[in-house]
């Protein structure tokens, strides 16, 4: 039997289905996102969660999944009235405890649902939350650090390692917004892929904030939209590990590729 789930911080919100929190998930990670961890609902291999919001007050939610540090596979979407998806995402981490995926969702003129899909197997479940209150917001440097990318185009935003995470904003004129974000961590390894469709890339931005522990991090951003739908794009370090020295140590525990510390 599914146990009770408490109530989420706002009152418009109406879940479809609860479960129990998931218990290993980073406290780190979520704390930083102002979430807490009874908060999250676990979402086994092939199964849906929605989180529905009636208020047309909200106009912007914070979607945060994690996992025990197993693979990531979701599919995101925003209903917005009958057979309308103006916004959606397919999310592939390699680790979810150690890079949690944390994106904001625009849902101007409710009502609005979110609905968040495990399409990973049984074995890799998912802890999923979804907050209206103090939603993440990209600085003054993000929004004024904006460069085009044509359709069809790439660019891509090396980091050193002193940055543990990373803010990125896509925009576009009003037309639709077809790209794909990526986290590499040596040469064609990805650490995580974000594939997404907006229907209008002004109305309904994008912005999220990649955790990128380690070196070598390098974010890709493609625009997979045809020439005639450019975007403009936003990469730029959010929280920077001063401690960090960003210098090459003989005999460090960096694997070129891989993660720091195992």
């Amino acid at each position: 039997m599914l146990a009770a789930t408490p109530a989420l911080r706002m009152a418009p919100v109406v879940m479809q289905a609860t479960a129990a929190p998931m218990t290993g998930v980073s406290s780190q990670a979520m704390a930083a996102r102002g979430m807490a961890m009874d908060s999250s609902i676990l979402v086994q291999g092939g199964s849906l969660r929605t989180w529905s919001y009636r208020s047309p007050a909200i106009e912007q939610v914070q979607v945060i999944l994690s996992t025990e540090g197993r693979p990531l596979d979701a599919d995101i979407e925003l209903w917005h009235g009958p057979d309308n998806t103006p916004c959606k995402m397919r999310v592939y981490v390699e680790n979810g405890q150690l890079r949690p995926f944390s994106a904001v969702v625009e849902t101007p003129r409710g009502p609005n649902t979110v609905a968040i899909r495990n399409i990973g197997q049984i074995e890799f479940p998912i802890a999923a939350n979804v907050v209206a209150d103090d939603v993440d917001a990209p600085t003054a440097d993000c929004a004024s650090a904006s460069m085009t990318i044509q359709g069809g185009a790439l660019r891509t935003y090396p980091f050193d390692p002193s940055v543990d995470s990373v803010q990125v904003l896509l925009k576009t004129d009003g037309r639709p917004l077809n790209a794909r974000i990526e986290l590499l961590q040596g040469p064609n390894n990805n650490k995580q892929v974000i594939e997404l469709y907006t229907e209008d890339g002004c109305d309904r931005p994008f912005f999220c904030v990649l955790e990128t522990p380690g070196s070598g991090n390098v974010v890709r951003v493609v625009n997979t939209a045809p020439v005639e739908f450019p975007m403009t794009a936003s990469v730029v370090p959010m929280a920077i590990n001063n401690d960090m020295a960003t210098g090459a140590v003989l005999g460090g525990d960096v694997v070129i590729g891989g993660d720091v510390g195992f």
